[in-house]
């Protein structure tokens, strides 16, 4: 064995000695939606976690992340791990918080029926906050503050199905007083924006109205970018649309590219109620909430994707594969090319064998890639496991480790909320190599990310239970990624859409399945230049999207995609309005 073969074993046997103790993404580099922070339980039943609505803000050479209902909230240096921060001193079970910072003071702002109460700090990683301002002259759901370059500071807020978005500048030298009245900014318009109807796939057709909340502001070249979001935080289709202006309290516009931020499929759907911000290279980036909504319609997690500005000044977020393992830049992106799954599913719908199984929860949920589905173990005893037979030998580069709360009745935060667990690989299912061990591990890592330092080549991967902090030994997905050794899939033949005749808010489209494919992702926009719209799919070969602006055209495409690779669409179809 030559040097540096041993050294690159050594580094191996380092690497693992360094995982069995953290919930961290290892290389500190890579992220996979959902985002693997400890997520917490909520103080009521049902027993459920939950972290939504998230406000990221810079602070120094770091992050600070704000969520609904989180009994604190998250720092980080590089937006791949995160370190939770508890305070008694600001309200933290309030949903929807805002904070900002000016100067050398953070302020902090979460919803209230009661009265709307602004919080300060110089040092938020202590914990530690004072009283900024007791009480404003308005009480605000879903507040939102932005700081012009002018220094002028504005207040939006709104959250509701029958009230429009709000916004009125502040003067924050004068305890945040008003100044001015009140605009208000938009209404919902689901009967033209198909994207504001409710239902998982917004093809709701009655008069049920979407819930318009979420306001946030982005500026960019002197346009002001107010994003929002609806129909409503437990489906799938909770989206960010966008409105443009020249002014910050408006008029405002709907932006031709909507929802800017949307991913209704995947193995977990949602993109809405999001904060937009720059990290240190100066690449713009969309936390948003996404939607589990089994247990109780408000178990929600966080997703990151990146968001970019064209040449035109239109704005989009890249969510297409965003449920995969993707390198976050340690330089200025061009282009959503620049931000492409470092490794692509190997596991999905493969056999899978267990130790039992509840019933009610198959062992084929854990390949499914669905997180509203799981399966379970009849026990959370050690030594329950799952195992998963890829049918060929892979590379295995990342494994996504989703727990599910399967008959937990856990409220809180406790230190004793965390999982043990040993993962081992075979290539006959003979002899088993440890793979991943941590049997020893304290954190509570309900989404854990284990990106390898070196591919592993294996057939059979097996997950065994040593602990769990309560319930059955549950997933909801054992997602194993890579790259496989074979042949990228066909390009899709027989592509066709056909705006609806009676409803332009609906296309549907259709193909012929193209061979090796796993799925498919719709890419589709304004203009055969701005397909910044994505839909993934998998062993389909149609589909009906819902969500379109009644009173736009639009071009659509298909990619291919499978384990080895995706296969960009080359037809372009224009999807024009019907009369």
């Amino acid at each position: 064995m030559n040097q540096q073969r041993i050294l690159l074993v050594l580094l191996a046997l380092l690497y693992l000695v360094l995982i069995s103790n953290t919930c961290y993404s290892q290389r500190g580099e890579t992220i996979c939606n959902p985002l693997n922070i400890n997520y917490r339980f909520q103080l009521d039943q049902p027993s459920r976690r939950e972290a939504a609505d998230p406000s990221v803000i810079q602070y120094q050479d770091g992050y600070l992340l704000f969520a609904s209902m989180s009994g604190g909230y998250w720092y980080s240096e590089d937006l791949a791990n995160w370190e939770f921060i508890e305070s008694d001193q600001i309200p933290k079970e309030e949903y929807a918080p805002t904070a900002i910072s000016i100067g050398d003071t953070v302020y902090f702002l979460a919803s209230s029926t009661q009265k709307s109460t602004i919080y300060k700090t110089t040092d938020p990683l202590s914990g530690k906050w004072d009283v900024a301002v007791d009480s404003l002259e308005i009480i605000v759901w879903d507040p939102y503050l932005f700081m012009d370059n002018d220094q002028r500071l504005y207040l939006y807020w709104g959250c509701s199905n029958f009230k429009p978005i709000y916004g009125i500048e502040l003067n924050y030298k004068e305890n945040f007083t008003l100044i001015g009245d009140r605009s208000e900014l938009f209404y919902g318009e689901p009967d033209t924006y198909g994207w504001e109807r409710p239902d998982d796939y917004n093809n709701y057709s009655g008069r049920k109205k979407p819930w318009v909340e979420g306001a946030w502001v982005t500026k960019h070249n002197g346009t002001y970018y107010l994003q929002y979001s609806a129909p409503g935080t437990q489906f799938k289709s909770y989206a960010d649309g966008v409105y443009v202006s020249n002014n910050p309290l408006g008029p405002y516009e709907i932006a031709a590219n909507n929802p800017f931020s949307y991913k209704p499929e995947g193995f977990i759907a949602g993109a809405g109620h999001g904060s937009t911000f720059q990290d240190k290279y100066g690449n713009f980036w969309h936390m948003a909430s996404m939607s589990i909504s089994v247990k109780h319609k408000f178990e929600r997690r966080l997703g990151l994707w990146p968001a970019f500005f064209d040449n035109d000044g239109t704005f989009y977020s890249y969510t297409a594969f965003g449920d995969f393992p993707h390198q976050l830049p340690q330089n200025r992106m061009k282009g959503s090319g620049d931000y492409q799954p470092s490794s692509l599913i190997l596991s999905y719908h493969k056999p899978v064998e267990v130790s039992s199984t509840l019933p009610n929860y198959a062992k084929e949920n854990a390949t499914d890639e669905n997180v509203r589905t799981s399966w379970s173990a009849e026990s959370g005893n050690a030594g329950e496991w799952l195992m998963v037979d890829l049918q060929s030998q892979y590379k295995i580069s990342a494994i996504q480790i989703n727990f599910a709360d399967v008959e937990t009745t856990l409220l809180g935060r406790k230190d004793s909320i965390f999982y043990q667990y040993k993962i081992e690989y075979s290539t006959y299912k003979i002899k088993w190599k440890t793979l991943v061990d941590k049997t020893a591990n304290t954190y509570d890592c309900p989404h854990d990310l284990i990106e390898l330092p070196l591919k592993v080549s294996c057939r059979y991967v097996r997950l065994i239970n040593f602990r769990v902090p309560d319930g059955k030994f549950a997933l909801s997905g054992f997602r194993i990624f890579g790259n496989g050794r074979g042949k990228t899939p066909r390009q899709v033949s027989n592509f066709s859409c056909q705006r609806d005749t009676t409803d332009n808010r609906n296309a549907k489209l259709s193909w012929q399945k193209s061979n090796g494919a796993v799925g498919y992702n719709i890419r589709y926009g304004t203009s055969p230049e701005k397909l910044y719209l994505n839909y993934q799919v998998y062993d389909v070969d149609s589909l009906t999207i819902h969500s379109l602006n009644s009173i736009q055209n639009y071009y659509f495409t298909i990619d291919a995609f499978n384990e080895s690779g995706i296969t960009n669409g080359v037809k372009i179809i224009d999807a024009a309005m019907k009369n």
